[in-house]
């Protein structure tokens, strides 16, 4: 079982930064590929960053790139998404997801509890 802890969310007016931690239990942490999720009053929960396993690559929706940094210090079971030049459109509820692969070739995804940005205009 995995166990992730969102922190950092809070209200923040435009073109402010945040930045956004997710703690995460086991000593396997380095082994998970780590995303950040976000989801809006009355929108489905969406995409918004990946990183892989040592955080050599990362992936960003359309939407956030050159705003939004992704990040992870597997040394503190930590990931971490840095929010620059945030927009009212950026509010929502933010979630941190580890995937972790099994034996038999699939994997589970675990999930924080989120936490809440809002921006402002």
């Amino acid at each position: 079982q995995v166990q992730l802890v969102e922190s950092g969310g809070g209200f923040v007016q435009a073109g402010g930064s945040l930045r956004l931690a997710c703690t995460a239990s086991g000593r396997t942490f380095s082994n998970y590929n780590m995303g950040w999720f976000r989801q809006a009053p009355g929108k489905e929960r969406e995409f918004v960053a990946t990183i892989s396993r040592t955080g050599g690559t990362t992936t960003y929706v359309d939407s956030v790139k050159g705003r939004f940094t992704i990040s992870r210090d597997n040394a503190k079971n930590t990931l971490y998404l840095q929010m620059n030049n945030l927009k009212p459109e950026d509010t929502a509820v933010y979630y941190c997801k580890a995937e972790v692969t099994t034996v038999w070739g699939g994997s589970s995804n675990y999930w924080g509890q989120g936490t809440q940005v809002t921006v402002s205009s």
